[in-house]
């Protein structure tokens, strides 16, 4: 799997694209296929906060519910609402399906992030492919 390069990835197996100080957050295929399929987001509503580290929300799949855990701390100014009646559409494409959308309060979060490669690296150890 190629993850996408202009996004930053967290040990949580959540991904975000940040433009200027605008962040767009999703979970990764990695996660996704761990889930397996994907039934129901639980999202913040727009306005509330986020915290790195902290959990914002949940993924239900028919396996297991699986918390979400934002890589930066914002306030959320999109949810994706399409996720509400179709899940399903994380296991269909989890880099183009986002989840959230925030303003970040502190851009240098993002240096804590992994890139692309060291995600792939991570995944791999954790694997043990």
């Amino acid at each position: 799997m190629a993850y996408p390069t202009q996004y930053r990835y967290s040990r949580e197996h959540e991904w975000i694209e940040v433009v200027g100080t605008a962040g767009t957050i999703g979970i990764t295929d990695y996660a996704q296929s761990s889930l397996g399929d994907i039934v129901y987001v639980d999202a913040p509503k727009v306005g509330d906060t986020v915290t790195a580290g902290q959990t914002f929300g949940s993924v239900e799949s028919v396996k297991a519910v699986s918390d979400l855990f934002s890589p930066v701390t914002g306030k959320v100014t999109a949810v994706n609402e399409e996720l509400k009646n179709a899940p399903d559409q994380i296991n269909e494409d989890a880099h183009a399906a986002w989840i959230i959308k925030v303003e970040l309060s502190d851009p240098t979060e993002m240096n804590s992030l992994l890139d692309a490669a060291a995600y792939e690296a991570f995944v791999s150890e954790e694997t043990g492919a």
